[in-house]
């Protein structure tokens, strides 16, 4: 089977995309199970501009990670549509042949490798008042 991969972006000019890896299981709430997970927002992912830490607020959690090179670079790819068997720059194989688009390339990942940490508010402390009337 021949596979055709086409880089529309212009080689230099892919978007960059990141891993994020995670030590444990992200679970989706019971109330959720069924529903389609494309465009859901698991989080909310920051870096503050003079820090190479990585923070990952996951509802009451929040995990501290740092930014690792990849040994090797990946590349994403897209399956645009298949190429009908005998059209020119195909073989004559009875297969249709299949043709990708170089979506992104990624050269790093995100790295939480420690415990999150819990969220939990504290409680603001009840302040009692004191009664400025004196009893007569």
């Amino acid at each position: 089977m021949q596979i055709q991969v086409k880089c529309s972006c212009g080689g230099e000019k892919c978007p960059e995309w990141a891993i994020i890896e995670l030590q444990g299981v992200v679970e989706v709430q019971p109330w959720y199970e069924g529903r389609p997970l494309h465009n859901l927002q698991i989080g909310t992912l920051c870096r503050p501009s003079s820090q190479e830490n990585y923070t990952l607020t996951i509802g009451y959690h929040e995990l501290t990670g740092s930014k690792v090179m990849l040994k090797k670079p990946l590349v994403v790819l897209q399956k645009v549509k298949p190429i009908p068997p005998g059209t020119p720059n195909t073989s004559n194989s009875s297969s249709p042949q299949v043709e990708l688009d170089v979506v992104g390339i990624i050269r790093h990942k995100i790295l939480f490798k420690t415990r999150p940490k819990a969220l939990i508010s504290k409680p603001q402390p009840v302040v009692k008042e004191r009664s400025s009337s004196v009893p007569n």
